[in-house]
């Protein structure tokens, strides 16, 4: 199944609530997100039955990669119990999830790896525990989050990728410290430039610390060499120390936009289908999966919205476009 622009289908991000633990400053700013704000109803989130039938449909259209992302995903009780029935989906080759780690213990890490789950990638925006804390805005330690990287490793949920979202003035300053801390680690950790997701993180394209400037950052300490995708549609630059200890990755959405292999879609917690990150509105499934809809149907609706798909919202993002309404982050999953 390929889109408008020649792009196959082949991952799809789930989000299985809007909600989190943390407030980070560049995705759930407390002030937007405080105690009044009013997050989804449960019966208004998927079912794990309702997403695995849609996992299910996708996969026969060529979708092989799935990832579980929220919000913070572990907040949907029970898990595990999902990660069980998407393993079990065939074609589903790779079955990952992104967490901040906060609630990611090691009971959890066994019981996630048990039920299926095959990779992690966890959120470290800085080795400096003042720095980390006010990225997350609600004091949440670091102390915890290395210790559930810990977890998922003793759980053998490897290799894990660490991602840290790097923003002008909060902690371009810890880029250093994060690749040294996770060098000869077998971690990867992957340096991100910071998007204009949604319309509630204040982004300001000058807060934005380019790609080629935390290459150059880290070089300067450990020289690094280039290396070749692993796939097609991989968004992540590759760079390998090269003394060997290690890979690093670069996402460059702002600078040096990746849209044209882009292969993936993401379901919302509400079962609404976006075909890009910075998409404003997305297709309804939970209305179908709900309404007795046959799989053949679910499945023309979802190939009629990926063949239609022409987004490349980072290769033309401009003044104007930046302003434009956008689903937010907490809503879509990373």
């Amino acid at each position: 199944m390929n889109d408008a622009l020649g792009r196959p289908l082949r991952d799809l991000r789930i989000s299985v609530t809007d909600r989190c633990n943390l407030r980070c400053v560049y995705c759930m700013p407390k002030a937007v997100f405080g105690r009044d704000f009013v997050f989804l109803e449960r019966d208004q989130l998927l079912t794990f039955e309702e997403i695995a039938r849609v996992v299910r449909v996708m996969s026969a259209a060529g979708a092989h990669k799935v990832r579980l992302t929220g919000g913070e995903p572990l907040l949907r009780r029970d898990l595990p119990a999902l990660v069980s029935m998407l393993s079990a989906v065939p074609g589903i080759g790779d079955l990952a999830m992104t967490t901040n780690g906060a609630l990611l213990t090691r009971e959890m890490a066994k019981s996630l790896a048990a039920a299926g789950l095959r990779r992690i990638t966890i959120s470290v925006d800085s080795l400096d525990d003042d720095v980390f804390r006010r990225v997350n805005d609600v004091d949440f330690p670091l102390a915890r989050v290395l210790a559930a990287i810990d977890a998922a490793k003793e759980a053998g949920l490897m290799p894990i990728k660490i991602d840290m979202v790097v923003v002008r003035g909060l902690n371009e300053s810890s880029i250093v410290g994060v690749a040294r801390h996770f060098r000869e680690t077998g971690h990867i950790v992957r340096f991100i430039e910071y998007m204009d997701v949604g319309n509630t993180n204040g982004w300001r394209m000058e807060d934005v610390v380019s790609g080629a400037e935390m290459r150059d950052a880290i070089g300067r300490e450990w020289p690094l060499v280039p290396a070749e995708p692993n796939y097609f549609g991989e968004v992540a630059q590759r760079w390998c120390y090269a003394d060997g200890a290690g890979e690093i990755g670069i996402i460059t959405s702002v600078t040096q936009p990746f849209c044209g292999s882009c292969t993936r879609a993401r379901l919302s917690a509400a079962g609404e289908l976006y075909t890009c990150l910075f998409a404003g509105k997305g297709r309804d499934l939970r209305s179908l999966l709900r309404n007795g809809s046959t799989d053949a149907e679910i499945s023309a609706a979802i190939g009629a919205v990926w063949s239609a798909r022409d987004d490349r919202y980072s290769e033309i993002r401009s003044a104007a476009t930046a302003g434009l309404k956008k689903v937010e982050m907490s809503h879509i999953g990373g």
